[in-house]
Protein backbone atom coordinates (compact mmCIF):
# COMPACT_ATOMS: atom_id res chain seq x y z
CA UNK A 1 0.00 0.00 0.00
CA UNK A 2 2.94 2.33 0.67
CA UNK A 3 3.99 2.14 -2.99
CA UNK A 4 0.49 3.16 -4.12
CA UNK A 5 0.51 6.19 -1.81
CA UNK A 6 4.03 7.17 -2.87
CA UNK A 7 3.08 6.77 -6.54
CA UNK A 8 -0.01 8.96 -6.09
CA UNK A 9 1.97 11.69 -4.33
CA UNK A 10 4.70 11.63 -6.99
CA UNK A 11 2.09 11.59 -9.79
CA UNK A 12 0.47 14.80 -8.58
CA UNK A 13 3.85 16.36 -7.85
CA UNK A 14 5.00 15.66 -11.43
CA UNK A 15 1.73 17.07 -12.76
CA UNK A 16 2.37 20.26 -10.81
CA UNK A 17 6.00 20.42 -12.00
CA UNK A 18 4.98 20.15 -15.65
CA UNK A 19 2.50 23.03 -15.16
CA UNK A 20 5.16 25.19 -13.49
CA UNK A 21 7.82 24.36 -16.07
CA UNK A 22 5.57 25.89 -18.70
CA UNK A 23 4.13 24.86 -21.98
CA UNK A 24 6.83 26.47 -24.11
CA UNK A 25 9.35 24.06 -22.56
CA UNK A 26 7.15 21.05 -23.27
CA UNK A 27 6.65 21.87 -26.95
CA UNK A 28 10.15 20.86 -27.97
CA UNK A 29 12.78 19.55 -25.59
CA UNK A 30 16.43 20.48 -25.86
CA UNK A 31 19.07 17.84 -25.24
CA UNK A 32 19.67 19.18 -21.74
CA UNK A 33 15.95 19.17 -20.90
CA UNK A 34 15.67 15.58 -22.12
CA UNK A 35 18.53 14.57 -19.82
CA UNK A 36 16.88 16.41 -16.92
CA UNK A 37 13.58 14.62 -17.51
CA UNK A 38 15.25 11.21 -17.79
CA UNK A 39 17.11 11.89 -14.55
CA UNK A 40 13.87 12.99 -12.92
CA UNK A 41 12.33 9.71 -14.04
CA UNK A 42 15.05 7.75 -12.31
CA UNK A 43 14.68 9.84 -9.15
CA UNK A 44 10.92 9.34 -9.24
CA UNK A 45 11.37 5.59 -9.53
CA UNK A 46 13.58 5.61 -6.47
CA UNK A 47 11.10 7.75 -4.56
CA UNK A 48 8.10 5.63 -5.50
CA UNK A 49 9.51 2.16 -4.98
CA UNK A 50 12.01 3.05 -2.21
CA UNK A 51 14.49 0.31 -3.09
CA UNK A 52 11.70 -2.20 -3.82
CA UNK A 53 12.93 -3.66 -7.10
CA UNK A 54 10.36 -6.43 -7.20
CA UNK A 55 8.08 -6.96 -10.18
CA UNK A 56 5.09 -6.50 -7.87
CA UNK A 57 6.39 -3.12 -6.69
CA UNK A 58 6.96 -1.97 -10.26
CA UNK A 59 3.50 -3.17 -11.33
CA UNK A 60 1.87 -1.36 -8.41
CA UNK A 61 3.68 1.89 -9.21
CA UNK A 62 2.93 1.73 -12.95
CA UNK A 63 -0.65 0.65 -12.28
CA UNK A 64 -1.16 3.58 -9.91
CA UNK A 65 0.21 6.04 -12.49
CA UNK A 66 -1.99 4.49 -15.20
CA UNK A 67 -5.12 4.56 -13.04
CA UNK A 68 -4.52 8.17 -12.00
CA UNK A 69 -3.92 9.13 -15.65
CA UNK A 70 -7.25 7.56 -16.67
CA UNK A 71 -9.07 9.22 -13.77
CA UNK A 72 -7.52 12.61 -14.55
CA UNK A 73 -8.42 12.25 -18.24
CA UNK A 74 -12.02 11.40 -17.31
CA UNK A 75 -12.22 14.37 -14.92
CA UNK A 76 -10.77 16.68 -17.60
CA UNK A 77 -13.26 15.46 -20.19
CA UNK A 78 -16.21 15.74 -17.81
CA UNK A 79 -15.37 19.07 -16.17
CA UNK A 80 -13.96 21.85 -18.41
CA UNK A 81 -12.78 23.84 -15.37
CA UNK A 82 -10.61 20.91 -14.31
CA UNK A 83 -9.05 20.79 -17.79
CA UNK A 84 -8.25 24.50 -17.62
CA UNK A 85 -6.64 23.91 -14.23
CA UNK A 86 -4.55 20.90 -15.28
CA UNK A 87 -3.75 21.86 -18.88
CA UNK A 88 -4.18 25.63 -18.96
CA UNK A 89 -5.74 27.51 -21.85
CA UNK A 90 -4.32 28.55 -25.22
CA UNK A 91 -2.68 31.98 -25.09
CA UNK A 92 -2.48 34.57 -27.88
CA UNK A 93 1.16 35.62 -28.25
CA UNK A 94 0.89 37.67 -31.46
CA UNK A 95 -2.09 39.77 -32.49
CA UNK A 96 -2.16 41.66 -35.80
CA UNK A 97 1.60 41.38 -36.25
CA UNK A 98 2.41 42.65 -32.75
CA UNK A 99 4.07 40.21 -30.35
CA UNK A 100 2.57 40.33 -26.84
CA UNK A 101 5.94 40.51 -25.11
CA UNK A 102 4.51 40.63 -21.59
CA UNK A 103 2.49 37.46 -22.20
CA UNK A 104 5.45 35.80 -23.89
CA UNK A 105 7.63 36.66 -20.90
CA UNK A 106 5.02 35.20 -18.52
CA UNK A 107 4.92 32.00 -20.62
CA UNK A 108 8.74 31.95 -20.87
CA UNK A 109 8.55 32.03 -24.67
CA UNK A 110 11.50 33.81 -26.27
CA UNK A 111 10.90 36.01 -29.29
CA UNK A 112 13.61 34.06 -31.15
CA UNK A 113 11.70 30.81 -30.54
CA UNK A 114 8.49 32.38 -31.83
CA UNK A 115 10.24 33.71 -34.94
CA UNK A 116 11.91 30.34 -35.55
CA UNK A 117 8.56 28.55 -35.35
CA UNK A 118 7.07 31.10 -37.75
CA UNK A 119 9.90 30.54 -40.24
CA UNK A 120 9.33 26.78 -40.05
CA UNK A 121 5.74 27.45 -41.14
CA UNK A 122 6.98 29.58 -44.07
CA UNK A 123 6.12 32.91 -42.46
CA UNK A 124 8.86 35.43 -43.16
CA UNK A 125 7.68 38.50 -41.25
CA UNK A 126 5.93 38.99 -37.91
CA UNK A 127 3.74 41.57 -39.64
CA UNK A 128 2.23 38.72 -41.71
CA UNK A 129 0.96 36.97 -38.56
CA UNK A 130 -2.63 37.90 -37.81
CA UNK A 131 -2.71 35.64 -34.77
CA UNK A 132 -0.23 33.29 -33.09
CA UNK A 133 -1.47 31.03 -30.31
CA UNK A 134 0.65 29.13 -27.80
CA UNK A 135 -1.37 25.94 -27.42
CA UNK A 136 -1.69 23.97 -24.20
CA UNK A 137 0.75 21.35 -25.51
CA UNK A 138 3.47 23.94 -26.17
CA UNK A 139 3.02 24.08 -29.94
CA UNK A 140 2.46 27.36 -31.77
CA UNK A 141 -0.44 27.85 -34.18
CA UNK A 142 -0.21 30.66 -36.72
CA UNK A 143 -3.00 32.43 -38.56
CA UNK A 144 -1.68 34.71 -41.27
CA UNK A 145 -3.13 37.83 -42.80
CA UNK A 146 -3.65 35.99 -46.10
CA UNK A 147 -6.15 33.70 -44.35
CA UNK A 148 -4.05 30.56 -44.07
CA UNK A 149 -3.62 28.82 -40.73
CA UNK A 150 -0.41 26.87 -40.33
CA UNK A 151 -0.26 24.44 -37.45
CA UNK A 152 -3.86 24.97 -36.42
CA UNK A 153 -6.76 22.55 -36.74
CA UNK A 154 -9.42 23.42 -39.30
CA UNK A 155 -12.38 25.33 -37.94
CA UNK A 156 -15.51 23.17 -37.65
CA UNK A 157 -18.41 24.11 -39.88
CA UNK A 158 -21.46 25.52 -38.14
CA UNK A 159 -24.78 23.86 -38.48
Amino acid sequence: MEIVIRAAVIFFFLRMVTRVVGRSTLGELSSFELIVFITMGDLVQQGVTQQDYSVTGAMLAVGTFALLTVILSWVNARFPRARRLTHGTPVVVVHDGEPALDIMRAERLALDDLLGAARQQGIERVADIRLAVLETNGQLSFFTSDGSSDGAPPQPQAG
